[in-house]
């Protein structure tokens, strides 16, 4: 059994998002939540730790009549693919402009038995 949960339209980087995500992928979900809670300080990883809860959540609610333990689940896949890019423009000397990229990502978070 697995279940899947979708973050989209991430504020962050896909890039910082990846360095996140690259630490905790294929551990087991207790193992990863107090990884990214007590060994992670970027501010991607709070974003992360709700989409693996999120993912758990389904699946008990997916299999309401059978107990699953959160212990015994693994993340399968998790993956950042990048989302939709804002851009603004700031004012330079001499009557230029240059502008600024704000990126945003997709994150999908995978959990199994």
């Amino acid at each position: 059994m697995e279940s899947q949960a979708t973050i989209r339209y991430l504020k962050a980087t896909p890039r910082k998002a990846r360095l996140v995500v690259d630490v905790v992928r294929g551990k087991m979900v207790g193992e990863a939540l107090s990884i990214l809670e007590f060994g992670v300080k970027k501010e991607v990883a709070t974003d992360v730790a709700k989409l693996i809860k999120s993912a758990v959540a389904n699946m008990q609610s997916k299999n309401a009549e059978a107990a699953v333990e959160v212990d015994g689940l693994k993340i399968k896949e998790i993956k950042v693919d990048e989302g939709p890019v804002m851009k603004r423009f700031r004012p330079r000397a001499r009557g230029r402009a240059s502008q600024i990229i704000k990126r945003m990502c997709h994150i999908t978070v995978t959990v199994s038995n």
